[in-house]
């Protein structure tokens, strides 16, 4: 509809960019990375890049005015609540979602000296190539106005010193319910924090997660989207009795018999809610959330023909 030149192409599922760069690295375009970032006073960032520009988290998050801890990796689930995208498909795009709204677009300014850029479509089983001029206009037609920086400068923040980036920063508050994050996983077009050319991560490096929730990390088998727990509503039940059952078990001893008696049901019942609430709220959530990302990915890779 906004008459924009492209060139679409199409290739498996990809979670780096070095795989990617298989498929369409020889198509004339520069391929990019892209980290979905959020600060302590949960705001997100979207920072898109060339795949060789290195961007450096704690510079970064000083020029925003944040401190040089105040930025980290957004958490897995906030793609599918705020970017509305599965893992492995941060992009600029991403941001035409209503959801999306007061998160803060930084492009790098090598963009501009790229005949051709390439993103993922919000699906990364398919590349765009599109130059600077193209991603402006669908950007402004979202009402973003494109901002470029050069993400590899470090100029100095003090005192008389202000950060450069501080605009940048949402003057919105983003709001995403009871979210649970786990550790930085990868994404098909960028890196981890203060890397080169590796692939993005996407999810931040937070709390160590409960043993029920690690225990659904590790059960879960998708070779295509990682640290994505099953939807298969029949292991989540499971994961549920074996965490109760296990719990249960560890309650009743002969000490706690001769400690309570008639009473050891009651003390028993109060245990395993003061112990599973937090765990079972966590995997409910994330059983949630990762319904939700499988849906769209489904959606949005096994359409009807139409007629």
């Amino acid at each position: 509809e906004l008459q924009i030149d492209f060139s679409q192409y199409e290739h498996p599922v990809v979670l780096t960019v070095e795989a990617q760069a298989k498929y369409v690295g020889n198509v004339g375009g520069a391929l990019s990375k892209n980290l979905f970032l959020k600060d302590k006073k949960h705001r997100y960032y979207v920072v898109s890049a060339l795949a060789d520009t290195k961007v450096d988290m704690k510079v970064l998050s000083q020029r925003l005015g944040l401190g040089k801890g105040g930025l980290r990796m957004a958490p897995e689930e906030a793609l599918g609540e705020i970017l509305k995208v599965p893992l492995g498909c941060v992009t600029p795009f991403a941001l035409v979602n209503e959801s999306a709204s007061h998160v803060s677009l930084l492009l790098d300014k090598g963009f501009k000296t790229q005949e051709c850029c390439i993103f993922h479509p919000l699906s990364n089983d398919m590349s765009i190539s599109l130059n600077a001029f193209g991603l402006d206009k669908f950007l402004k037609s979202i009402g973003r106005d494109p901002t470029y920086i050069d993400l590899e400068a470090n100029p100095p923040v003090g005192k008389d010193q202000p950060p450069d980036l501080a605009s940048l920063v949402p003057s919105g508050l983003t709001v995403v319910p009871d979210l649970p994050e786990k550790t930085p996983s990868q994404d098909s077009s960028g890196n981890h924090p203060s890397a080169g050319n590796n692939s993005t991560a996407v999810t931040a490096k937070a709390d160590k997660p409960s043993n029920a929730v690690q225990n659904v990390k590790e059960k879960s088998a998708n070779g295509v989207r990682p640290l994505i727990p099953s939807t298969d509503a029949g292991k989540f039940v499971e994961e549920l009795l074996d965490r109760t059952s296990t719990l249960l078990l560890s309650e009743i001893s002969e000490d706690s018999i001769k400690r309570h008696g008639g009473q050891l049901g009651a003390e028993v019942a109060n245990n395993i809610k003061k112990c599973l609430r937090e765990d079972l709220k966590n995997l409910a959530t994330i059983f949630k959330n990762t319904a939700y990302t499988e849906g769209f990915y489904a959606g949005t890779h096994y359409q009807p023909k139409r007629l």
